[in-house]
């Protein structure tokens, strides 16, 4: 039997303020002066001198404001590829991603496809990089996807929504300071807050389960019912337990798998744009009969914090469009595997799948 050996972040900080480092962490890495440091940084960010001043530029560094309102698409980063080699006379020293799971997937991405020949759509699927990334940091400013430290950088292609996963995918490097996420708006708290624990819930219940995974999937949902359903953290401490959560979260699909919700927020994703986690939060409305405790306690979650779930986005669907969805999410088969077994066609049929579109 061949057991998968898989890389992982191999740096790590911990700790509020230590964005503060970010320069000395990176220096040793800068190549020569003409190799910048390029930074992928969400817009919402720009013009917050909170953050920004204290991005450390030097020489050639230069930053890029990416707005995070749709979710990172294949020509996107072939577009931010093009202009950074057209830009300079050398290959970047290294990538730095700071923002929430959109703008972490573009600098994963675009970190890899300055190093690999092609268009990213190309290497959409699992372990068809060739060649390893150029050095990448991710420095997290909202918690709960995991992308700071999952081996995909989950893209929107032209005929399907699916992540780079490779062993050359994670971070060099991670600098995880919960000070930077004191200002995300409660929904979208909520959301990415309910990505990690769909993780939690999915890698839990699945068929790819083993101790590996299990042991971070038990603390990270450990972590969610405390910051989502306890009483007693301050704000502080549930940013802080929020971004462990997310760490533990994304560690627990490493050597697992996510399954039902994932594979239909996709579907969800690629045909109507729908963000990830409130993808997530949607479609796990209705998935009693597949995790039957994990959705009585999610919604407890959605009730105590007072979170409105958009309704009817299916409502006017052609079939056609239903169709597009559904191939989508069936293309996803490792995840169906994980979540239902070997024989997973026998009971998830598109009749199946468009009828749990249609409720939502």
């Amino acid at each position: 039997m061949s057991f998968k050996n898989f890389p992982m972040v191999s740096k790590v900080v911990f700790g509020r303020g230590c964005f503060n480092q970010l320069g000395d962490i990176i220096s040793p890495n800068r190549l020569s002066t003409k190799a910048p440091f390029i930074y992928i940084v969400d817009d919402v960010f720009k013009g917050n001198p909170w953050l920004t001043s204290r991005i450390p530029l030097s020489y050639d560094d230069k930053i890029y404001y990416i707005s995070a309102n749709e979710e990172p698409k294949t020509s996107q980063v072939d577009e931010l590829v093009e202009e950074i080699i057209l830009s300079y006379k050398e290959l970047p020293s290294g990538i730095i991603g700071i923002g929430g799971g959109t703008i972490m997937d573009l600098a994963k991405a675009i970190s890899i496809m300055l190093t690999n020949d092609g268009e990213s759509k190309d290497y959409q699927g699992w372990d068809l990089v060739k060649k390893p990334a150029i050095y990448h940091v991710g420095v997290p400013t909202i918690s709960g996807t995991g992308a700071e430290v999952s081996r995909t950088t989950i893209l929107t292609g032209p005929e399907r929504k699916l992540g780079i996963n490779s062993d050359f995918t994670p971070f060099d490097q991670v600098v995880l300071d919960p000070e930077l996420t004191k200002d995300v708006p409660k929904d979208q708290w909520f959301y990415t807050g309910m990505d990690c624990y769909v993780h939690c819930i999915e890698s839990l219940n699945g068929t790819y389960l083993n101790s590996f995974s299990q042991s971070y999937g038990e603390k990270a949902l450990e972590l969610c019912k405390e910051i989502f359903l306890g009483e007693t953290l301050s704000k502080e401490e549930s940013d802080d337990k929020l971004m462990m959560a997310s760490w533990h979260g994304g560690m627990s699909i490493a050597y697992s798998q996510v399954g039902v919700a994932h594979a239909m927020s996709y579907g969800l994703g690629y045909l109507l744009g729908v963000k990830h986690g409130v993808g997530n939060c949607i479609v796990f409305e209705h998935l009693e009969e597949y995790y039957p405790e994990g959705v009585a306690m999610y919604k407890a979650m959605r009730e105590k914090h007072n979170i409105n779930i958009p309704q009817g986005i299916c409502a006017n669907l052609s079939d056609k469009e239903f169709d597009i969805m559904i191939d989508v999410a069936l293309s996803l088969e490792p995840l169906w595997e994980n979540a239902l077994g070997k024989h997973w066609q026998k009971s998830m049929t598109r009749e199946k799948l468009k009828d749990l579109y249609q409720k939502m």
